[in-house]
C-alpha cells in the first residue's frame, strides 16, 4: 500500500489548521496573518494539542518560496513612476523614521544585553511598518479616500524599497560578523551594478517582448511566463551573491513597469497568497509559548517603544515636510506596527547564524501585539489631536498652521525641487569620497599602523591619521549648499520655510557624525553612549575650524580648475557686484 510523502502530508496540516484557525479570527474580525502565525504555534512542536509537521526542513523550503512570492508581490505593486509620484513629504517621513526606530532599537538592545549584530537587525525590523495590515485596516475602516492615508501607503512604498536594500546590507555585515569598510562598499557598488544593470536590461527587454507576444498570451501563459521570470532572476541574484528575496523584488519591479502589471498581479495573487500563508505559518512554528512568557519583559519593552517611537517620528517626520498637525498625528498612529519585513529580517539573521535565536520570538510576539493594537490606534489619532489643540499655546498652533501652508506654497516648489536635487548630489557625492578613503584606510593602513605601533596608541594615530583624511570632506557634506541662492531665498521669503532647511542642515551633521561614531566604534571599546558624545564634540570642531574649511575649499577649487582643464568648458555663474574675496570663495563651498 502506498503512503503519503510527508511533504504531502505536513502541507495538508499547516493548510488544514490554518484554514480553521483563520476562519476563526476573520469571524472575530482580526488580522489573517496574525492567524497564520497562532496557526503555525498549533502545528508547531511546541503544542501537542494538534497534529505537527514531521519534517521541518521541507516546510523551510515552502516557507522560502513564500518569501520569493511576496516579494515578487511587493515588487509588482512598486514602480518608479510610483516612487516618484509619492512625493517629498513621504522621502523624508521615511528617512526620519526609519533612521530614528533603528537608532532606538539599536539603543534598546544594546541596554538589555543583546550582541552587536542582534541589535542592529533589531533596529531594522523595529523601523519597518506593515503595508499589509495598514491597508487593511484603512479599507476596513473605510479611510482610503483621506489625505493622511495617501501619505501613509507612500511611506510604506519607500519603506518597502528600504526593507529590500537593508537586507542586502545586513546579510552582507552577518557574513563578515563585522563591518568591515571596504568590503562594505563593495557590496553596496555591486548592489547598485546589479539593479542599474538589469535595470536597465529589463525595462528595455520586457515590455518590447510583451507587446509583440500580446496576441499569443493568454493567462496561464502569462502567469507561466511570469513566475519562470520571478524564479529565474531569482537564480541569477543568488549565483551574484545577493538574496533570493532581492531577485523576486526586482523583477516583480520591472514587470510593474509594463502594460500587463495590473493583470500579472490579478493572475499572481493566489498563488501569493498560498505560498505567503505557508511562510506566516512557519514563523508561527518557530515560536514557542513558553520562550515568550520568559521574555516577556523585553516583549513589554519593545511593543512600548515601537508604539511611542514610530508615532513619534512618524508625526515629527510628517509635520516637519510640510504636514498639518492633523495629518502628522494621523499617520504616525497609523505606523504604529512592526510589519512582516521584520519575519524576513529575522529568518535571514537565523538562517545566518548572527542573531539571537529568543530574538525570533520576541519580534514576532511584538508584531502580533501591534497588529492587534493597530484599529485602535488609528481611532485613537483623532481623540490625540483633539487634545493637542485644546492645550497647545496658540502661537505655537499658528506658527504649525502658517508652517504648513509656507512649506507647501506653490511658488516656491522650482526653488525646492533645485535645492534638495543640487543637496543630494553634493552629499552623496562627498559621501562616497568620505566612505572610500575609510574603507581604504582599513583595508591597507591600518595593519600597517597597528603592526608598528601596537594597542592603544594605534588606535589613537590610526583614529588621528583616518580624521585628517576625511575631515574636508566632512566639512563638505556639513557646509554645501547651506549659502547657495536657493536656500538664502526660501530662507528669506517664508520665516516657515527655515525649520525644514535647518532640518536639511541637522540630518547632514547627523550622517557626519554617524560616520565618525562608526570609526570610533571600529577602533575603540567605548560605550555607544560615550562614542556618540564625543562624535558630536569632534563635528563641532571640524565644522567651526577655519583651517579645515580653508582646506576643503581649497581642495574643491583645485578639482574645480582641473575639471575646466581636462572638459574644456565649466558652467561659470556671474558673481553677485560688490562681492568680496572671501564671499567668493564662501559662495564656491555652497555650489
Amino acid at each position: 500500500m502506498s503512503e503519503v510523502a510527508p511533504l504531502i502530508s505536513d502541507l495538508a496540516t499547516i493548510l488544514i489548521i490554518a484554514g480553521i484557525i483563520t476562519v476563526i479570527f476573520k469571524w472575530l474580525g482580526q488580522p489573517v496573518i496574525v492567524g497564520y502565525i497562532v496557526a503555525g504555534i498549533m502545528a508547531g512542536p511546541s503544542i501537542s494539542l494538534f497534529p505537527t509537521v514531521s519534517d521541518q526542513a521541507n516546510i523551510k523550503i515552502w516557507a522560502d518560496i513564500g518569501v520569493i512570492f511576496l516579494l515578487f508581490a511587493i515588487g509588482l505593486d512598486f514602480s518608479f513612476r510610483k516612487l516618484i509620484s509619492v512625493g517629498a513629504s513621504a522621502i523624508f517621513s521615511t528617512v526620519i523614521i526609519v533612521c530614528g526606530m533603528m537608532f532606538l532599537g539599536y539603543t534598546a538592545g544594546n541596554a538589555m544585553g543583546f550582541s552587536h549584530t542582534s541589535c542592529i537587525f533589531l533596529g531594522g525590523m523595529l523601523s519597518m511598518s506593515s503595508t499589509a495590515i495598514v491597508f487593511k485596516a484603512f479599507s476596513d475602516m473605510g479611510l482610503l479616500d483621506q489625505k493622511f492615508t495617501g501619505i501613509v501607503l507612500g511611506i510604506l512604498i519607500i519603506e518597502d524599497v528600504v526593507a529590500v536594500i537593508m537586507m542586502v546590507v545586513l546579510s552582507t555585515l552577518a557574513v563578515g560578523k563585522h563591518f568591515e569598510g571596504f568590503e562594505m562598499l563593495e557590496s553596496i557598488l555591486k548592489l547598485a551594478a546589479f539593479l542599474i544593470f538589469w535595470s536597465a536590461l529589463g525595462i528595455y527587454l520586457i515590455p518590447t517582448l510583451l507587446k509583440r507576444l500580446n496576441r499569443f498570451i493568454s493567462n496561464e501563459i502569462l502567469l507561466t511566463t511570469s513566475l519562470g521570470l520571478c524564479l529565474g532572476m531569482v537564480m541569477i541574484a543568488t549565483k551574484a551573491g545577493f538574496s533570493a528575496a532581492l531577485g523576486a523584488f526586482v523583477m516583480g519591479s520591472l514587470l510593474a513597469e509594463t502594460d500587463k502589471a495590473e493583470e500579472i498581479a490579478h493572475i499572481v495573487q493566489p498563488v501569493k497568497d498560498l505560498f505567503a500563508s505557508v511562510f506566516f505559518v512557519s514563523v508561527g512554528m518557530m515560536i514557542d509559548p513558553a520562550m515568550i512568557w520568559e521574555y516577556a519583559v523585553p516583549v513589554f519593552i519593545l511593543t512600548a517603544l515601537v508604539l511611542c517611537g514610530q508615532v513619534l517620528f512618524g508625526s515629527f517626520g510628517v509635520l516637519l515636510s510640510g504636514q498639518p498637525l492633523k495629518i502628522a498625528i494621523q499617520a504616525g498612529f497609523s505606523l504604529a506596527q512592526v510589519g512582516e519585513f521584520a519575519f524576513i529580517i529575522a529568518s535571514l539573521g537565523i538562517s545566518l547564524n548572527v542573531m539571537d535565536k529568543y530574538l525570533y520570538p520576541v519580534i514576532v510576539a511584538v508584531s502580533v501585539i501591534t497588529t492587534f493594537l493597530t484599529p485602535y490606534m488609528i481611532r485613537l489619532s483623532d481623540p490625540v489631536y483633539c487634545f493637542a489643540d485644546r492645550h497647545l499655546p496658540q502661537f505655537l498652533k499658528d506658527y504649525l498652521t502658517h508652517y504648513s501652508s509656507g512649506t507647501m506654497t506653490t511658488r516656491h516648489q522650482g526653488s525646492w525641487h533645485k535645492l534638495i536635487r543640487s543637496m543630494l548630489v553634493s552629499v552623496t557625492l562627498y559621501l562616497v569620497v568620505c566612505l572610500f578613503f575609510i574603507a581604504l584606510f582599513f583595508s591597507y593602513a591600518y595593519s600597517l599602523v597597528m603592526g608598528r605601533i601596537p594597542g592603544m596608541k594605534g588606535s589613537l594615530l590610526s583614529f588621528v591619521l583616518v580624521l585628517l583624511i576625511i575631515s574636508p570632506f566632512l566639512c563638505a557634506i556639513i557646509m554645501k549648499k547651506n549659502n547657495s541662492v536657493e536656500f538664502r531665498k526660501l530662507w528669506a521669503d517664508n520665516r516657515f520655510n527655515r525649520g525644514l532647511l535647518v532640518s536639511m542642515i541637522v540630518i547632514k551633521v547627523l550622517i557626519c557624525i554617524i560616520i565618525v561614531m562608526g570609526i570610533i566604534i571600529r577602533l575603540f571599546n567605548v560605550a555607544l553612549g560615550s562614542g556618540l558624545i564625543l562624535s558630536f564634540l569632534i563635528i563641532v570642531v571640524i565644522y567651526f575650524s577655519k583651517r579645515i574649511r580653508k582646506r576643503s575649499l581649497s581642495m574643491e577649487k583645485q578639482f574645480l580648475e582641473n575639471f575646466q582643464g581636462t572638459a574644456g568648458t565649466f558652467p561659470q555663474e556671474e558673481p553677485e557686484t560688490g562681492e568680496t574675496s572671501t564671499e567668493k570663495n564662501h559662495e564656491l563651498s555652497n555650489k
